[in-house]
């Protein structure tokens, strides 16, 4: 990922090997990562099981918060490619319980439709 994608706040995949490595100790056993975007310090991960956002804050990035959304929760989402003379996707997912939805821009080349199958997998 680029330093001005980096700045600019787009995401770009993470390998789903490092980041179940990452977060060790917060999957259950079993779960296992379909899908994951690192925005700078921060990711927005897709298992086999709910979401997870992790945002890493301060300078050290030593006090992280970790949102959990079962994909129970997720009443809708939105994806948008990204066109000719778009450079990013967008990807919005509205939560029951949240006033406003969770929205991300991912690069070009990210792995929206991974996040289209982890998401609609579950909702069998």
């Amino acid at each position: 990922m680029g330093l001005l994608d980096g700045l600019l706040g787009h995401g770009s995949d993470a390998a789903p090997e490092a980041v179940a490595q990452e977060l060790d100790g917060m999957l259950v056993p079993g779960e296992t990562v379909q899908v994951a975007f690192r925005v700078i310090r921060d990711l927005m991960v897709f298992t086999d099981r709910r979401m997870i956002l992790v945002d890493k804050q301060g300078v050290t990035g030593r006090k992280v918060s970790y949102l959990t959304v079962p994909y129970r929760a997720i009443t809708s989402f939105s994806i948008e490619n990204a066109g000719n003379f778009d450079l990013d996707s967008e990807l919005t997912i509205w939560v029951s319980g949240r006033p406003d939805p969770i929205s991300r821009t991912l690069k070009r080349g990210a792995d929206i439709r991974g996040i289209q199958r982890a998401i609609a997998a579950t909702l069998r």
